[in-house]
């Protein structure tokens, strides 16, 4: 009788599991027909960005392949110079822009949520609204050249060349805007990676278990918190020039060149590590995969990538040695080059000694990982010499520095990046791809790389200059061209196997089992048909939880641990606590919709109409940005539930709804703040640079004066004191007061921004006279441009509590609300103190 009754009682249990499975793939199944475009599930996401990715990079690379074809022969005239120039510009733009950054977020979109035991990432339509607006900006940016009209300047737009309208043209504009738009998408994706990895792992998933891949996607999320914002305050000062005439890197009237160069380097050189780091995720993966044993040296590798991300911040100006800087400058800088190698060579050796300790299998994804870090290594050591002064003042802008670059670039992403498609395409599409093709696609692409790449060096110590589209016969550089298009032509058929391999038809092809490479972490628990990253929940007590923790991979899949079911009819993760990886919430994330689709393209329209100047409607498609977006935060975000708690399996009973600095969206605000608060210090560093260049900063212009600027500044602390009392008020149920002082708060933010509007208006600060009026005018607007957008919160606050949404039990909005202003707060008193007390001091 008793062994019939276990008997009985294992068919109901699974009878029981398979109706969960079924409810859980009826809650996360994907849209159908063209409603699939409305989709917000990381795995559609992470693959429409790594397709588009990988689109744009082949489009660059057919603009590289042109390039090369020009520079074969001398005195080719097979492209005029301004297509040249157009060419190389959008090759260096989209490969930096539109592929190299974004094919990581791809990756990291895709992976994170299995990797880390989680179901979803904690936002996932900021995750589509994200893709969205890479999509369009690039398309944007990228169809420019079939309308003659793409940016030529360079990748790097320097100025006076690409601030003169008459020289540059709408290609200018096109990349500034265009590139602007492009970067929300990447602060967005870093805002997801950041609050995804340090909110969504499996319980037990403490920070020294986490994946390497997780630690690295970390650091380079924080990186581009820090990178980016920077390149979007040069933008905005670069624009104004252009369309206003505001004189920020015009000497004539005060302002200054290098000040652009200081702010697209202090991005552009963190941007290789920030491309690099991601790659040697990926062989942090792929190594003990194949070594059949865990990483030698984990903390060591987690220490040196982070200390390859701080010392990557303290290095731009080695790209700017031969801009007359002082040689105490010049000394400090060559140092900090010089010693970012030391956490670069740790990583490396770290790798070999993994390999060395284990039995290495050298498949495909190996051969590409190994191949990588050949090559860079090789790129490492012309990255020394370039970075000491004396060298680079021979080398600089020639062709010794193209082939340095793409030796780091190519070597230290693209390689290892193959090699991880190889690796992971298992969990993609459920096959394999081929190990034969993967080899001939290798060896092409490394011949060809190397043949392609290695004579620019003797082309650049010949003197050949980088950004010439020919050059005249017999002075050493005809046959080293003619070598280098062959070999870019060579490495072009390796990519092209590869993507072969990717496109053909695969469906004859056998399955591939779960965990082909027998690796040790979680992602390979994820199931290609399913959404859910995966089955359900586990704990996790070891970095390599498949290997060290037996059966839990047949545990997962049969629904044992948390999160086995979706009764609720809902999408829902664990959200967990930051060190510890304790559960604290169960949090019901978005479903598909087609607000992030509309707000991206809506935010799309307002910077294509600035670039042509449609003032109209360029305003239209802001408020239909707004709308969109309020739609999406008042549909979508601070849902009360139905109850209280929810039981997500084995006992365990946790909270549905959390706010404050527990929940998600108060990381999420916390983290946007930080990179807004970089933006806004770049903009000061500007007002100071000016200052530090000019004997006189003002040059007799008139200031706001001291008044109304420290009046605005109090009237800002008020409205946050206010904002700040709303949420006490409303914590102790005293709704009509809080509503109360929310309503004051917005009044005397109004208030604020009228007297900071005062100063520089009724002293005449006229901003294309003189840099001095036209940067005090850029920190006014900049802060009263936040103090809009902290209005529009308060008062969103308001309607959700008479609309009964936002309740003393209920408030995570107004926690947000409240963090944003008091990074707005500071924002204002150090701008306004700046702007008005400064000059008086001096």
């Amino acid at each position: 009788m008793a062994t019939k009754a276990r008997t009985r009682a294992r068919k109901v249990n699974a009878a029981s599991k398979q109706a969960e499975t079924e409810q859980l793939r009826r809650v996360w199944e994907t849209p159908r027909g063209w409603r699939y475009w409305t989709s917000v599930n990381n795995t559609q996401v992470g693959l429409w960005y790594g397709g588009a990715a990988f689109a744009f990079m082949l489009f660059a690379g057919v603009l590289a392949l042109l390039m090369r074809v020009q520079l074969a022969v001398p005195g080719n005239d097979m492209m005029s110079a301004d297509f040249y120039n157009q060419a190389f510009t959008l090759h260096g733009t989209v490969m930096m822009f539109l592929f190299a950054v974004p094919i990581f977020e791809a990756v990291a979109i895709f992976l994170l949520p299995p990797m880390l035991g989680a179901r979803e990432l904690p936002f996932p339509r900021l995750g589509a609204f994200g893709f969205w607006s890479f999509f369009i900006g690039g398309v944007f940016v990228c169809g420019s050249i079939f309308f003659d009209a793409a940016p030529s300047s360079g990748w790097f737009m320097y100025p006076p060349l690409a601030t003169d309208k008459a020289l540059s043209g709408i290609g200018a504009d096109i990349w500034l805007l265009g590139l602007s738009f492009i970067e929300v998408a990447s602060i967005a994706a870093a805002v997801e990676l950041i609050v995804g990895i340090m909110k969504c792992r499996a319980p037990g998933m403490r920070v020294n278990l986490m994946p390497l891949f997780a630690w690295y996607l970390l650091i380079v999320a924080g990186m581009i918190l820090f990178a980016f914002p920077p390149l979007i305050a040069g933008d905005l000062l670069f624009e104004m020039q252009r369309m206003f005439d505001w004189p920020f890197f015009d000497p004539a009237r005060g302002g200054d060149p290098l000040l652009w160069q200081h702010l697209f380097w202090i991005f552009g050189h963190p941007e290789v590590y920030i491309i690099f780091l991601p790659a040697i995720a990926l062989m942090a993966m792929i190594v003990p995969t194949f070594a059949q044993r865990p990483i030698v040296g984990y903390s060591w590798i987690v220490l040196a990538a982070v200390g390859t991300g701080f010392l990557s911040f303290g290095l731009w100006v080695h790209h700017m040695f031969t801009t007359g800087l002082p040689q105490i400058s010049l000394a400090f800088f060559s140092a900090a080059s010089e010693a970012v190698a030391i956490p670069t060579g740790v990583q490396i050796f770290v790798f070999i000694a993994t390999m060395l300790a284990g039995r290495v299998i050298f498949s495909v994804p190996m051969l590409f990982g190994s191949g990588g870090i050949a090559i860079f290594v090789i790129g490492g050591l012309t990255g020394v010499m370039v970075a000491l002064a004396p060298f680079d003042w021979q080398a600089h802008d020639t062709y010794f520095i193209v082939a340095h670059l793409h030796y780091v670039l190519i070597g230290g992403m693209l390689f290892p990046l193959v090699g991880g498609l190889y690796y992971y395409y298992p969990l993609i599409g459920a096959r394999m791809l081929s190990m034969r093709l993967g080899r001939i696609a290798f060896w092409l692409m490394f011949t060809g790389f190397n043949v392609g790449f290695f004579p620019m060096h003797l082309t650049g110590l010949r003197g050949m200059p980088r950004r010439v589209f020919t050059y005249p016969q017999g002075i050493g550089w005809d046959w080293l061209n003619l070598v280098s298009t062959i070999g870019a032509f060579v490495f072009a058929a390796g990519v092209l196997v590869v993507v072969f391999d990717v496109l053909r038809p695969k469906k004859r092809q056998p399955r591939a089992v779960q965990n082909p490479w027998k690796a040790g972490t979680l992602e390979w628990l994820n199931e290609p048909e399913e959404n859910w990253g995966v089955r359900s929940i586990p704990p996790v007590e070891s970095r390599y939880p498949l290997w060290d923790q037996k059966g839990l991979a047949e545990e997962v899949n049969a629904g044992a641990w948390y999160l086995s079911d979706a009764r609720d009819g809902r999408r829902e993760t664990l959200i967990s606590s930051v060190l510890d990886a304790e559960p604290v919430q169960c949090q019901r994330v978005a479903g598909p919709s087609v607000l992030p689709m509309l707000s991206a393209a809506f935010l799309g329209g307002v910077f294509i109409a600035l670039t042509f100047e449609l003032w109209v409607l360029a305003l239209l498609s802001g408020l239909a940005t707004l709308v969109a977006i309020l739609w999406w935060l008042w549909t979508g975000t601070g849902e009360i539930p139905e109850r209280k708690s929810r039981d997500v399996g084995l006992g365990l009973r946790l909270p549905l709804y959390i706010s404050g600095p527990e929940s998600v969206g108060w990381w999420a605000m916390f983290i946007t703040m930080v990179g807004d608060g970089t933006a806004f210090a770049s903009l000061i560093f500007g007002y100071f640079f000016y200052w530090t260049i000019h004997a006189d900063f003002t040059a007799g212009q008139a200031g706001p004066g001291w008044w109304w600027p420290i009046a605005a500044a109090g009237l800002f602390l008020a409205a946050w004191t206010a904002t700040m009392g709303a949420l006490q008020l409303n914590a102790t149920g005293r709704t009509a007061a809080m509503r109360l002082a929310l309503a004051l708060g917005a009044l005397l933010a109004l208030a604020a921004t009228a007297a900071g509007l005062a100063g520089p208006w009724l002293h005449g600060m006229q901003p294309t006279v003189h840099v001095y009026p036209a940067i005090v005018w850029i920190l006014v607007a900049w802060v009263l441009a936040h103090a809009a957008v902290g209005i529009l919160m308060q008062l969103y606050c308001l309607a959700r509590s008479l609309a009964g949404r936002l309740t003393p039990a209920h408030d995570m909005e107004l926690h947000n609300v409240v963090l944003y202003w008091h990074f707005m707060t500071i924002s204002a008193v150090i701008a306004f103190s700046v702007i008005g007390l400064f000059p008086e001091a001096m």
